[in-house]
Protein backbone atom coordinates (compact mmCIF):
# COMPACT_ATOMS: atom_id res chain seq x y z
CA UNK A 1 0.00 0.00 0.00
CA UNK A 2 1.23 3.45 -0.86
CA UNK A 3 0.37 6.46 1.23
CA UNK A 4 -1.15 8.48 -1.59
CA UNK A 5 -3.78 11.23 -1.30
CA UNK A 6 -6.67 8.78 -1.67
CA UNK A 7 -5.41 6.68 1.24
CA UNK A 8 -4.85 9.76 3.41
CA UNK A 9 -8.41 10.96 2.67
CA UNK A 10 -9.72 7.49 3.54
CA UNK A 11 -7.77 7.43 6.79
CA UNK A 12 -9.16 10.83 7.79
CA UNK A 13 -12.66 9.55 7.00
CA UNK A 14 -12.09 6.45 9.11
CA UNK A 15 -10.79 8.59 11.97
CA UNK A 16 -13.89 10.79 11.90
CA UNK A 17 -16.15 7.74 12.05
CA UNK A 18 -14.15 6.29 14.95
CA UNK A 19 -14.38 9.63 16.76
CA UNK A 20 -18.17 9.58 16.26
CA UNK A 21 -18.35 6.03 17.62
CA UNK A 22 -16.22 6.87 20.65
CA UNK A 23 -18.26 10.02 21.26
CA UNK A 24 -21.52 8.04 21.18
CA UNK A 25 -20.15 5.66 23.81
CA UNK A 26 -18.55 8.22 26.11
CA UNK A 27 -20.85 11.25 26.07
CA UNK A 28 -23.44 11.72 28.80
CA UNK A 29 -25.85 13.10 26.22
CA UNK A 30 -25.40 12.87 22.47
CA UNK A 31 -25.62 15.78 20.09
CA UNK A 32 -27.15 13.87 17.18
CA UNK A 33 -26.30 16.59 14.70
CA UNK A 34 -22.60 16.33 15.55
CA UNK A 35 -22.71 12.54 15.66
CA UNK A 36 -24.38 12.20 12.26
CA UNK A 37 -22.28 14.96 10.70
CA UNK A 38 -19.07 13.19 11.72
CA UNK A 39 -20.41 9.95 10.26
CA UNK A 40 -21.55 11.63 7.04
CA UNK A 41 -18.28 13.46 6.41
CA UNK A 42 -16.31 10.34 7.31
CA UNK A 43 -18.28 8.15 4.94
CA UNK A 44 -18.06 10.73 2.12
CA UNK A 45 -14.29 10.90 2.54
CA UNK A 46 -14.11 7.12 2.41
CA UNK A 47 -16.31 7.08 -0.69
CA UNK A 48 -13.89 9.54 -2.28
CA UNK A 49 -10.98 7.28 -1.38
CA UNK A 50 -12.82 4.27 -2.76
CA UNK A 51 -13.27 5.92 -6.13
CA UNK A 52 -9.48 5.58 -6.51
CA UNK A 53 -8.96 2.26 -4.71
CA UNK A 54 -12.29 0.58 -5.47
CA UNK A 55 -13.79 -2.18 -3.36
CA UNK A 56 -17.46 -3.00 -3.98
CA UNK A 57 -18.23 -4.21 -0.45
CA UNK A 58 -16.68 -1.15 1.18
CA UNK A 59 -18.35 1.19 -1.31
CA UNK A 60 -21.77 -0.35 -0.59
CA UNK A 61 -21.19 -0.03 3.16
CA UNK A 62 -20.14 3.61 2.91
CA UNK A 63 -23.08 4.56 0.68
CA UNK A 64 -25.53 3.02 3.16
CA UNK A 65 -23.65 4.67 6.05
CA UNK A 66 -23.94 8.07 4.35
CA UNK A 67 -27.67 7.60 3.70
CA UNK A 68 -28.28 6.66 7.34
CA UNK A 69 -26.28 9.69 8.49
CA UNK A 70 -28.36 11.92 6.18
CA UNK A 71 -31.57 10.53 7.69
CA UNK A 72 -30.13 11.13 11.16
CA UNK A 73 -29.28 14.74 10.28
CA UNK A 74 -32.75 15.29 8.85
CA UNK A 75 -34.33 13.82 11.98
CA UNK A 76 -32.16 16.00 14.23
CA UNK A 77 -33.04 19.09 12.19
CA UNK A 78 -36.75 18.21 12.27
CA UNK A 79 -36.67 17.67 16.05
CA UNK A 80 -34.90 21.00 16.46
CA UNK A 81 -37.61 22.81 14.52
CA UNK A 82 -40.50 21.12 16.33
CA UNK A 83 -39.05 21.59 19.83
CA UNK A 84 -38.63 25.37 19.53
Amino acid sequence: MTLDLANIVGLVGSALMMIAYAYSNMAQTINFTLFNLLNLVGSLLLIGSLTVHFNIASMALEIVWAVIALFGLAKAAWKGKTSS
